[in-house]
């Protein structure tokens, strides 16, 4: 068998590899894990895309592995024969026969059986290269390519161009031109095309080959910087998981959400907030705070502190801007202590440095405070839904700190007043009075 190089690294080792990046380590820890090097991890990572091209799932038993081999190899350098070898692996003599035959090592014409080699030549010969079905299908690849990087047209046809941007191999580019595309989700256009095609079977792809497409490299016919069309513009798929492990000062394992009470979850008691911050331009900010339960909703006043504007800007000095961790803390503890002390039960918030201090809020307030998992906005949905509405008074590109108490208490009325169809039309205002009354004839005190 003509050598085709340099063992690479084993199967096994690199779908361990992937399965440790599953868990959410970095692709250097993952690599140092697994028995390789740091660089090799990220190379691994880099050119597939962030995403395994190997078939995860263990291996079923059915074929001889890498441990067996090393078996196979030290009981034949003690002279063992193959039915000896055979019932001390539980395997067949053929089996075991075949193997020494196939995937010994012919260099220097000496037929010397090595684990490693023979793992490499297993490794080889069980390879079935495929074509991807986007590479073999032109008329599908053309239908996913126009729903994916197609052009926007105006209502007539007209193609419009948008920015010209190019594609440099890393992300979307951050407060910059994106192009412009039709831009539909892998998910869109799989489950798009039964309907546009529903005789045809061969029109028929998952979200995941397009996703492995524009990842992997060399796997479909897609460009990769198609990428670029994608709503996250990522040049690298991120593992979940991974994602949720990025390390922050602030946050500790004892304060993620994973550690909130149950009863958070099922809103069956009120009292559990959401809270965040919606930003302005010029440095500018509004603490939001929504109950999960009612929805109701207060406003925090962030007012920029003394300086501001006066003084240059230090690096590690204070943050004028109103909403540094030390004046966070002391505005929500303002506002939070305007509740009933049953009303302050726990706090989630986004994994923003402006609630740094959150061990000291929970001393001030009585409330627990737990920070949601990175890049996981729905595990404060309800917080996320109220900043929305919000942005009908406090549009983005907007400076916030035109706006006083006075202004952000009259918003929150607002908002408070309105009937919820999640709350069978009452408003949030009704919802929370209920609660209160509900504790009073419980004979629990509401005083803070």
């Amino acid at each position: 068998m003509r050598s085709p190089g340099r063992p690479p690294i084993r199967r096994d080792v690199e779908r361990a590899f992937w399965t440790k990046i599953a868990e959410g380590l970095t692709s250097e820890d993952a690599a140092v894990a697994c028995g390789v090097s740091g660089p090799v991890g990220s190379r691994w990572f880099r050119d597939r895309g962030g995403m395994p091209s190997i078939e995860l799932s263990p291996p079923s038993g059915r074929y001889l592995s890498f441990t067996e081999r090393e078996e196979i190899a030290l009981l034949k350098a003690q002279k063992a024969g193959v039915r000896e070898i055979a019932r001390q692996l539980g395997r067949s003599p053929s089996t075991i026969s075949r193997e020494l035959r196939r995937n010994a090592a012919t260099r220097g014409a000496q037929l010397d059986y090595r684990a490693s080699i023979a793992q490499w030549k297993a490794e080889l010969a069980a390879r079935r290269p495929k074509t991807s079905k986007l590479a073999a299908d032109e008329r599908l690849r053309e239908y996913v390519q126009e729903h994916l990087a197609g052009r926007v047209q105006a209502p007539d046809g007209t193609p419009v161009n948008g920015p010209v941007v190019e594609w440099k191999g890393r992300n979307k580019p951050h407060r910059q031109d994106r192009r412009w595309a039709t831009a539909w989700s892998p998910e869109q256009i799989a489950n798009r095309l039964p309907l546009d095609h529903p005789d045809d079977e061969s029109m028929r792809i998952s979200h995941e080959a397009i996703y492995q497409a524009l990842y992997i490299r060399g796997r479909g016919a897609l460009e990769r910087e198609y990428v670029a069309c994608l709503r996250t513009g990522r040049a690298l798929r991120v593992p979940r998981a991974r994602s949720r492990r990025r390390p922050s000062g602030h946050v500790t394992p004892e304060v993620m959400i994973s550690e909130r009470p149950a009863e958070a979850e099922t809103r069956t008691v009120a009292g559990h907030w959401e809270g965040d911050l919606i930003i302005g331009t010029n440095r500018s900010a509004i603490g939001t705070l929504v109950e999960r339960t009612t929805r109701f909703t207060v406003l925090v006043h962030l007012p920029r502190m003394e300086g501001y504007g006066l003084e240059p800007r230090t690096k590690n000095g204070p943050a004028l801007g109103g909403y540094g961790a030390e004046a966070m803390r002391k505005a929500l503890t303002s506002r939070m202590a305007e509740l009933p002390g049953q009303l302050r039960r726990t706090l989630t918030w986004d994994r923003g440095k402006e609630l740094a201090q959150h061990a000291q809020l929970k001393s001030d307030t009585g409330m627990a405070v737990y920070f949601a998992d990175p890049h996981s906005p729905w595990q404060r949905g309800t917080n996320e839904n109220t900043n929305g509405l919000l942005r009908q008074f406090f549009p983005k590109g907007t400076d916030l700190s035109r706006w006083g108490s006075k202004e952000l208490e009259a918003v929150a009325r607002t908002l408070n007043t309105r009937p919820r169809k999640t709350l069978a039309w009452r408003t949030p205002t009704e919802a929370l009075d209920d609660e209160l009354l509900s504790l009073q004839a419980s004979g629990v005190a509401t005083t803070p």
